[in-house]
């Protein structure tokens, strides 16, 4: 992968970027994703954040290399502090992390978020934390996909300010995934549902507490949820 060349991952991020939106690409690493969308004349004008030094230098030459130092600003900080306010950031994209943190990614940069128009985010897992994080917060999901790459699958979720509810089922599979019930949607949680499965029939052969018999409770709940979705 390079900044012409990207992941099919971060392709699917990228078509969901609108044009000439004013972007900032949270814990950018290489900094691939802005070099690509500048590079592909559909963005102008992006900043590249990254808090670990390693990844920020890396993201610091990729854009020297492409000659874009003029279009994106690479800044190292911690999530989107970032981002000031004469920047007019439009688009936040966050991919390539756990759903948890990138929650807490947003809810700690929520002051900086009341003029940007769009959330792109894609959790590697949990995806439940971003939704009722939105849910909190007063965004909806506009967009929601889901894609396989190299034996991993991925969730995508684009968010626009606005209140929405969702039922539990819906935080845990997705409004829109349910709807579209996807091939690769079924397999990931055929997945999650052998897994869970068995996780329950060895929690049967153990001495039963209050702990285990929660966490039972837990597995048989999310079990019957999903089951009743596929």
């Amino acid at each position: 992968m390079n900044a012409k060349n990207l992941s099919e991952r971060l392709k699917k991020v990228a078509s969901f970027v609108e044009e000439n939106t004013v972007l900032a690409d949270i814990g950018s690493d290489h900094a691939y994703l802005p070099c690509y969308l500048v590079l592909s004349g559909k963005i102008q004008r992006a900043i590249a954040g990254e808090v670990v030094q390693g990844p920020f230098d890396s993201a610091k030459r990729q854009v020297s290399q492409e000659g874009l130092a003029n279009h994106i600003d690479v800044r190292f900080g911690d999530g989107i502090a970032v981002i000031r306010e004469e920047d007019n950031v439009q688009t936040i994209t966050i991919a390539g992390m756990g759903g948890p943190l990138i929650a807490s990614i947003l809810e700690a940069g929520k002051d900086k978020l009341a003029k940007v128009d769009c959330l792109i985010v894609q959790p590697n897992i949990h995806a439940k934390a971003i939704r009722e994080w939105a849910i909190q917060e007063k965004w909806m999901i506009v967009e929601e996909t889901i894609l396989e790459e190299h034996d991993k699958i991925y969730e995508i979720l684009v968010l626009k300010q606005g209140s929405m509810n969702l039922s539990e089922k819906e935080l845990l599979l997705g409004p829109i995934l349910m709807e579209e019930k996807s091939d690769i949607f079924i397999q990931k949680w055929s997945n999650e549902l052998a897994e869970w499965e068995r996780i329950l029939e060895q929690l049967e052969k153990t001495v039963s507490t209050n702990e285990i018999l929660l966490k039972k409770e837990e597995l048989v709940h999310k079990i019957s949820l999903v089951k009743e979705s596929l």
